[in-house]
């Protein structure tokens, strides 16, 4: 057995390339086809019932605009509840029939049987599941000595997707309606500073994935993948951690590179009343994904070149346990006499790394 496992080893990978190579036109021939036939059976969403959790801003702000456009009816989800209102008079102006908004936390299963239940107590009936909520982080692993975050990482960006699901799930059912979920391309592109965030979408993922085959043709699936968008993460709204709950933000702008949100929300929307199984954008990170699989070695001396040509490594110390201090030469702490609740970092620190945030 491992004479035959060492031959397949070697002949394998080039063979599939080969296939690969030669059924690639027909294959983008048969995408192509398909993307055409589901443009025009695109689902009418005027008067369907869409639950969007993670509503307050971001993707899932956007995501609420582009159903509202569609004449949906929404029920937004998120634990900043005067955000809420304020989506929610923007979605009725936008089109929406009607809007319930709801505080709530999506890792606590009590609180997502509590918004599922009102939505069909008031409407009827759901029609979209929207996952949304996501808490994203920027630390290099070894530089975390208070580990209190790990569960937090891991409850919101799994945890706070399978709940809503599960409750919403026979209703879903009922409606033959469809899930979307809001992943990333990190999980499966090795980005460095991202370990326990790629590691909770990896596994959500890998769950969706399941659940597609065990619900059937009963309920439909969209998971959407992305790479660096114009978030609030990307636009320097951070976030830190005290205790269980998440503080208040830094409002410093700082400069990335990302797509507008506007257009992922677009894409998402677009493609799960397609029926599309997968959103990604943008769609040339599919590339990297070749080299992972087949040439991994490839995608990983690029980004050691990557890294090396960025120079030394910046340290990431907000919510590590350690203290952040000014750049200053007078090493003061940075809010000395002011309270731990908020911390703002200078705008042109070279210490101001994020550490946890929940996109809602």
């Amino acid at each position: 057995m491992e004479m035959i496992n060492s031959f397949l080893n070697v002949v394998v990978p080039p063979a599939s390339l080969v296939m690969l190579a030669f059924s690639w036109p027909a294959l983008s021939f048969i995408n192509a086809c398909e993307w055409i036939y589901n443009s025009f059976n695109t689902e009418d969403m005027e008067d369907k019932v869409v639950i969007i959790t993670g509503a307050s801003s971001a993707i899932g702000e956007q995501i609420a605009y582009e159903y509202a456009k569609r004449k949906a009816n929404l029920m937004l989800v998120a634990r900043r509840e005067t955000r809420l209102r304020m989506i929610s008079e923007n979605a009725k102006l936008m089109g929406a029939k009607r809007v319930l908004i709801m505080a709530a936390d999506v890792v606590k299963e009590d609180d997502c049987r509590r918004f599922v239940s009102e939505t069909v107590q008031f409407f009827g009936r759901v029609d979209h599941l929207v996952n949304t909520a996501s808490l994203g982080h920027t630390f290099y692993f070894e530089e975390v000595t208070d580990t209190s975050i790990f569960p937090h990482l891991m409850d919101i960006n799994f945890w706070g997707n399978v709940y809503p699901t599960l409750v919403a799930l026979p209703y879903l059912r009922q409606s033959n309606g469809r899930v979307i979920v809001n992943a990333s391309v990190e999980t499966w592109l090795p980005l460095p500073r991202m370990s326990l965030y790629s590691a909770a979408k990896a596994a959500l993922v890998n769950f969706y994935e399941t659940l597609r085959f065990e619900v059937k043709d009963d309920v439909g699936i969209t998971i959407a993948t992305h790479g660096w968008i114009g978030s609030e993460m990307t636009k320097g709204k951070f976030m830190v951690e005290e205790g269980a709950e998440m503080q208040r933000k830094e409002e410093r702008e700082v400069h990335v590179i990302g797509g507008p949100i506007e257009e992922f929300a677009k894409l998402i929307v677009s493609g799960a009343c397609r029926g599309s199984i997968y959103v990604k954008y943008p769609s040339w990170y599919d590339v990297f994904l070749l080299y992972r699989m087949f040439a991994p070695n490839v995608l990983n001396w690029t980004f050691r070149l990557l890294l090396s040509a960025n120079g030394s490594r910046r340290t990431s110390l907000v919510g590590t346990g350690m203290p952040v201090y000014e750049g200053s030469a007078s090493g003061r702490p940075l809010l000395e006499g002011a309270s731990p609740r908020r911390l703002l970092l200078p705008a042109n620190s070279a210490q101001s790394s994020l550490q946890a945030q929940k996109l809602e």
